[in-house]
């Protein structure tokens, strides 16, 4: 999912509709749904250029639409299985995991290649650290020795600097970066973890057990805190008072499957994607996290 905080819309990737789902989040409301996509898989708003552009796995293309007419203005091809998308804003590109193992970085205006970097399996979640420019990557199950692995790319010169072999768990789909903190949190489902790491060193300094088939990962800068959804049940938060032990301080109840999330610190909202189960249209379930 993906947000414009001046528009209030919320844009979602709505993979088994094969559509870009559009919501008033002041009305409550659906206002577009944007057909005709394979496997929408990867959203991002990109306030510049006021384009919402969508990766898709099943014809491995990028594509850039007016955020409010939401007419499409751009269409490229990258490569199969086109999935997580993310916005650099300090180096002015947008980078796209997809393939067997690959990271793209395109220019969010005309959504160009700039460049490309060969990874050891497929990229899931990935996040950008502020400042360096250096890209984790999270690579599930046996594409790195036993387990998962995350990948660290150096950005800017698009090369794989180093790789850590996450020995506790694997099958690491979710991830988040605490800059400020050094910290990265990598959510696991085999088995039910959330793994802690030093950015520094690579060291996995904590793993408390996690909900089930872990699907995003939020800092809340705010309080500290970390908010994890899964598809196997409630929300968890979590916190810790020194980087190095953490603890299960909350739960929230979602609904069966509904994994995929968006948390808006400016409005201490957090969105969760519920799907279509048990006689239930699929929705958006609203939470208004506390300070």
């Amino acid at each position: 999912m993906a947000y414009d905080p001046v528009s209030k819309r919320l844009f979602i990737a709505a993979l088994g509709n094969g559509s870009l789902e559009v919501v008033d989040v002041e009305k409550g409301e659906r206002i577009k749904s944007v057909g005709g996509l394979k496997e929408p898989q990867g959203v991002v708003y990109v306030p510049a250029s006021k384009q919402v552009v969508v990766a898709s796995g099943g014809d491995g293309t990028v594509r850039a639409f007016d955020a409010v007419t939401l007419e499409e203005v751009k269409k490229v091809t990258i490569g199969d299985d086109a999935d997580n998308i993310r916005l650099d804003a300090e180096r002015g590109e947008l980078v796209v995991g997809y393939g067997d193992g690959g990271l793209a970085f395109l220019d969010p205006k005309t959504l160009e290649t700039k460049g490309t970097v060969k990874l050891a399996g497929h990229p899931e979640s990935f996040q950008i650290e502020p400042g360096t420019g250096r890209v984790f990557v999270n690579i599930p199950g046996g594409a790195v020795g036993g387990g998962g692995g995350v990948a660290v790319v150096d950005g800017p010169k698009r090369t794989v600097t180093t790789t850590w072999d996450l020995k506790v768990a694997g099958r690491n789909f979710p991830m988040a970066l605490d800059t400020a903190n050094k910290r990265l949190y990598v959510g696991c489902r085999r088995a039910a973890k959330l793994l802690v790491i030093d950015t520094t060193s690579g060291e996995v300094v904590a793993s408390p057990d996690c909900v089930g088939d872990a699907d995003d990962i939020f800092v809340d800068s705010k309080t500290g805190r970390l908010l994890v959804t899964g598809g196997d049940g409630p929300l968890n938060v979590f916190a810790t008072n020194d980087l190095r032990t953490y603890s299960s301080v909350a739960t929230l109840t979602t609904a069966p499957g509904a994994r995929t999330a968006l948390f808006v610190p400016e409005s201490r909202t957090l969105f969760v994607a519920a799907p279509k189960r048990d006689g239930k249209d699929a929705r958006i379930l609203v939470y208004t996290i506390p300070d």
